[in-house]
């Protein structure tokens, strides 16, 4: 029996997002009865899926001061052995609380984003998580294989991917309605390319039964509205918002495209895969390891309009590969993408460090 830890799960902030929602994930359902585990994070909307509020310590928003001295505090006060960072910021907070504490506590990192520091010079990145992080934890196999090309050493790295709530995005069989509709769900700026989407329900828009839907909210909100209304597409192409509940935007939608310029290992592929939508994506970052082409899903090696369009006109038309594409990809989530093994290779990483 390996010693008891007492281990801080930390992140920026309770807002949507994807490093948002993995670290609700783990303070919902992270339990192990040789761990007293902590959470940390400024506060956002999500702060009422937080269920361990008596272990739960609130960040500043704005104050890297602040938020310095305050897990210097809680790291004090709770004995804290370990800290698992969901940020680069996170990992510098680390290293700075724990030059000041002096107590040695272990860092892991999950990465999920490009940072600024790796844009702007690998070799100081890899310096640093070599020199000061115990374990890195990936989110897809493409980003590790990206961290060890950097310099980061192979043996500090693993991949856990995402899990998804197969209850919350439970399996639904669709039933062909009088609309066939198409669905992006992303934040609404440059990376994730929504003027690619526009362009395809251009292409499309003489389908009267074609309706296309854009969910999500961010700051280039209104000059993707703005080009809608150019394009007269207004008729076509609905902004469905922001949504608090994704499976259900997911569900009700017959293909999911993502159209983003870079992506690391995006949760929207799974979820879709969990809940019976079919997806066509641009092949980036680790989505090919859970998008298998003509299996899973289809993959789309470039931008291109006219590929979306042929494969999608081939999707709607074809119900016997729809529905194989939907049950492989049901399989494979329920297989390698459920919250149990995402919680279980966690813990595995915690014990690692000790």
């Amino acid at each position: 029996m390996w010693k008891r830890l007492r281990i801080l799960v930390i992140t920026d902030k309770l807002d949507f997002g994807g490093a948002e929602m993995y670290f609700c994930k783990l303070e919902n359902l992270l339990h192990d009865s040789n761990i007293t585990f902590h959470f940390a994070a400024g506060n956002g909307q999500l702060y009422e899926r937080i269920k361990n509020k008596q272990r739960f310590h609130e960040l500043s928003r704005t104050s890297h001061i602040q938020n310095i001295k305050k897990l210097v505090k809680v790291v004090l006060e709770e004995k804290i052995e370990l800290v698992h960072a969901n940020s680069l910021r996170m990992v510098l907070y680390c290293i700075c609380a724990r030059k000041i504490s002096t107590i040695k506590f272990k860092i892991i990192y999950t990465k999920h984003n490009v940072t600024i520091l790796e844009n702007r010079s690998r070799r100081a990145f890899a310096f640093l998580i070599n020199r000061c992080v115990e374990r890195v934890i990936t989110v897809s196999d493409f980003e590790k294989n990206s961290l060890m090309e950097a310099g980061i050493k192979a043996n500090k790295i693993t991949t856990v991917y995402n899990g998804v709530d197969l209850n919350q995005f439970g399996f639904i069989q669709k039933e062909k309605g009088d609309f066939f509709k198409i669905g992006i769900l992303a934040r609404l700026s440059e990376e994730k390319n929504h003027e690619l989407f526009i362009r395809i329900a251009d292409q499309l828009r003489d389908i009267p039964h074609f309706k296309f839907y854009i969910a999500g909210d961010g700051p280039r909100k209104q000059k993707i509205k703005s080009m809608i209304e150019t394009c007269n597409l207004s008729h076509k192409i609905k902004l469905v918002g922001a949504v608090n509940r994704p499976e259900e935007f997911i569900k009700n939608i017959d293909i999911l495209l993502l159209t983003s310029y870079r992506e690391v290992f995006p949760m929207v592929i799974l979820e879709a895969m969990a809940v019976g939508t079919n997806i066509i994506a641009i092949d980036r970052g680790g989505i090919k390891e859970a998008i298998f082409e003509k299996e899973t899903g289809f993959l789309i090696s470039s931008h291109s309009a006219d590929e979306f369009c042929r494969i999608i006109l081939e999707m709607e038309s074809d119900e016997s590969l729809k529905y194989k594409l939907i049950e492989n990809a049901r399989r494979k989530v329920e297989e390698e993408f459920s919250l149990d093994k995402m919680v279980e290779n966690t813990l595995r990483e915690y014990r690692k460090c000790y």
